[in-house]
């Protein structure tokens, strides 16, 4: 049980989606998560609105199950199988988030400032959160899926849309972090 307790190493992890992506292209699926958002709009009946979502979304059952599984994996391993003290942070990156009034996460892996219920006492939070939210939904439609699905079946299937995407979520993210949040904070 000591096993479970403790973060895993990049290769076990790895090596458990590359099994899991051989088990996806065997039996001829794609993964991605924000395609259950395209499922969960076909279910609710979007698609007599907006023809985008007029598909069969039952095709897309398995899918869902993997959205389940994952909230669920999150919650268990959240509440009952999290050990952060085996979690070392850099002491540059604790710097940089004391430079914008973000406390180090003692014992935890996030730090409650962006990660806790305090957030939404905050209008410029919820503001902030409700943005960054269409930019995230904008994004992956743009980008014609999410990142999970372009960076671990899209380039598992070596498809260079893919590349490309993951190339710009990257950039993305650096710029985000090192330029535009510490404006924003």
């Amino acid at each position: 049980m000591e096993l479970i307790y403790h973060t895993w190493s990049w290769y076990i992890s790895g090596f458990l989606i590359g099994l899991v992506m051989l088990s996806l292209i065997f039996f001829g699926k794609n993964f991605g998560m924000s395609s259950n958002l395209r499922t969960l709009c076909s279910l609710a009946g979007a698609g007599k609105k907006v023809p985008f979502f007029d598909w069969d979304w039952k095709s897309q059952r398995w899918n869902l199950a993997v959205l389940a599984g994952a909230m669920l994996g999150g919650f268990v391993a959240t509440h009952y199988l999290s050990d952060a003290s085996n979690v070392a942070i850099n002491p540059k990156t604790i710097e940089q988030l004391q430079t914008m009034n973000i406390d180090a996460p003692n014992g935890k892996l996030m730090p409650d400032a962006l990660f806790s219920n305090q957030v939404f006492e905050s209008p410029k939070s919820i503001l902030i959160l409700i943005i960054a939210g269409i930019m995230i939904g904008f994004g992956s439609r743009y980008a014609g899926g999410c990142t999970s699905g372009h960076a671990i079946s899209g380039l598992s299937n070596l498809q260079l849309p893919s590349l490309k995407a993951v190339i710009g979520f990257f950039i993305g993210g650096l710029i985000m972090v090192h330029f535009i949040l510490p404006l924003i904070l």
